[in-house]
Order: structure tokens, then C-alpha cells, then sequence
């Protein structure tokens, strides 16, 4: 019976002497490859760097199997150079679903709290929430600004999407929600005016926001954003894919690894 040959392995690495480091030393024992070239891609970093990975690789569909070189490293595998295509064989996987969020944006003058109107699926869930702002996080975000906004820390390959308030005024008590990863959550700024929003999507930030729209990603071609700036015409329209969360917050608005015994290894669709 014949042997399956290894999978073939690109090793990218943070800009830190410990993760450039271990690239030299991973790529000593393994034959690396470019990652245009490689079935699986071996990120070294902390949660930064992963997400900055995911979003470089995204359209290639490889799988990826972060280890651990950074200060954080809640989405990243224990860093070991031994029996890297043996944890690699036996990695669960886990299918991420990112969010896409397109923006609406127009001039704003001064600084107040937020008041937004929250709908999911086309229902208004909340017609007036005032606060410092809302976030929408996917599991691997959820780690990040929603854990400190007293949001839930969800389990990779849950299928949920957790909608966090940040510091709610009205409704006062209202500690947000989980949501079904298809959702389609749209969140409107009210009196612009007098309280302009920014939109923050993983690296992306987008200021006097008027609507923001976030849903599973789910690519239409390459003349699809100046397509949609020639429809909006007045307005300027901006569309961001989000492996991590989306933070949408009042303009005057200023994250120990986590423990599993099992690696992953993650693509996105």
C-alpha cells in the first residue's frame, strides 16, 4: 500500500526575532514551499498576525494551521517543531464564515454617543439603542474587543455570530445577543447630524457611517465595489471582509491563550 505524501507547507511569520526564528527552524526540517504553491499554510504569531494571514489567503481556499509565536494566542496552535505533518494529518478542522460589511458614509460634525436602530433579517430587533456603540463578532473575533465588552467567548465552528453592546445607555440591561452565522444584520445610525459614527471592520476603519450591513461573505466579482460607488453617487460606499469583528461606535469612543487539547486548522468559505 503506498504512502500519502506530505501535504505541501508555506511557513509566513511575523515580523518578531521569536517567529522569524521559528520559521528558520520549521523550514529546516520541512521542505517549505511559496504559499501560492502549498496545500497548507503554517502561520507564526500571535492572533494578529493569523488574522492578517486569513485575510492574505483567503481566496486560495488552503488550509491554515497557526502556531503559536506572539503575545496572543487565542486562535493559534501550541508551537512545536517536532511532528508537524503528523498534528497536521490529525488537526480538527474548522470552517470559518466571514462577514462582509458595506458601509454608507456622509459628513459629520460634533461628538456625542451613538443612537442606533438594530435590524436582523430585515426586522427591526431594536429600534433605538444608545450607546457607545455595537459590535457584530465572528468566533475567531470574539476573543478580542467583544471579550472586553463583556461578550461571549464562542467556540470556533459554533455557527454563531455574537452581537455585543458597548456600554448601552437604553436599553440599559439589554447584554446583546447570539445570532445564526447567515444572519443579516444591518445597523443604522440616527441623527447623524449631531452623532457621527465610525465603522471599524478587523483593519478597516470608516468614518460618519450612515448604515452598515453585515452578513456571510460571498464574493461577486472584481467590479463590484466600483459598481457600487457609481449607485450610491452622493455617498461613498466601502466593503471590508471580516474574519474577526466588526465594531461600529460613537466617534469620541477611545486585549492568556486559550486552552484546548486538540490542534485546528482553519479555512474559511
Amino acid at each position: 500500500m503506498s504512502v500519502p505524501s506530505p501535504p505541501r507547507i508555506a511557513v509566513v511569520a511575523a515580523e518578531t526575532e521569536a517567529a522569524q526564528r521559528a520559521r528558520e527552524e520549521l523550514c529546516e526540517r520541512y521542505s517549505c514551499v511559496p504559499p501560492e504553491r502549498a496545500q497548507v499554510i503554517v502561520p507564526l504569531g500571535g492572533d494578529g498576525f493569523m488574522l492578517e494571514s486569513l485575510h492574505r489567503f483567503l481566496s486560495k481556499g488552503v488550509r491554515i494551521f497557526g502556531m503559536h509565536r506572539g503575545s496572543v494566542g487565542f486562535l493559534m496552535n501550541a508551537y512545536r517543531p517536532d511532528g508537524l505533518v503528523e498534528r497536521l494529518a490529525a488537526a480538527q478542522p474548522v470552517v470559518l464564515h466571514p462577514l462582509e460589511m458595506n458601509t454608507v458614509d456622509e459628513q459629520g460634525m460634533s461628538r456625542q454617543a451613538a443612537k442606533l436602530r438594530i435590524r436582523v433579517d430585515g426586522v427591526a430587533r431594536i429600534e433605538e439603542l444608545m450607546a457607545d456603540g455595537i459590535l457584530v463578532a465572528t468566533p475567531v473575533g470574539s476573543t478580542a474587543y467583544n471579550l472586553s465588552a463583556h461578550g461571549p467567548i464562542v467556540p470556533l465552528g459554533a455557527g454563531v455570530l455574537a452581537l455585543t453592546p458597548i456600554s448601552a445607555f437604553r436599553p440599559r440591561r439589554w447584554r446583546g445577543a447570539l445570532l445564526p452565522h447567515q444572519a443579516q444584520v444591518r445597523i443604522e445610525a440616527l441623527e447623524t447630524d449631531k452623532r457621527p459614527v465610525s465603522a471599524v471592520a478587523d483593519f478597516t476603519e470608516v468614518r460618519d457611517v450612515v448604515t452598515v450591513d453585515a452578513g456571510q461573505f460571498a464574493a461577486e466579482g472584481p467590479g463590484r465595489q466600483g459598481a457600487r460607488d457609481r449607485a450610491l453617487r452622493s455617498y461613498r460606499s466601502r466593503c471590508q471582509t471580516s474574519l474577526g469583528q466588526y465594531r461600529i461606535r460613537g466617534q469620541d469612543d477611545p486585549s492568556p491563550a486559550r486552552d484546548r487539547s486538540e490542534d485546528r486548522q482553519l479555512s474559511s468559505q
